[in-house]
């Protein structure tokens, strides 16, 4: 693995496993169901949001644009 890919991999996967876990204590605590359901649902689409980052991160760092910041 890509020593550049180490880092955006470590903070999506904790940062999607984060929300996994608070979506799953909500749904256990059993505050209002619409609310949990609303909760739950924002969670686990905030974590899928976070993998597409991920591997758009991924995408770019191997073709080869790490800092695309330099071009404006």
């Amino acid at each position: 693995m890509d020593k550049r890919l180490i880092a955006p991999v470590i903070i999506s996967v904790c940062g999607a496993l984060f929300y996994v876990f608070c979506a799953v204590m909500l749904f256990l605590y059993r505050v209002e169901l619409w609310m949990t359901v609303l909760a739950v649902a924002f969670m686990l689409l905030w974590a899928v949001f976070s993998v597409y980052v991920m591997v758009e991160r991924i995408r770019e760092i191997r073709s080869g644009e790490e800092d695309d910041l330099g071009n404006y």
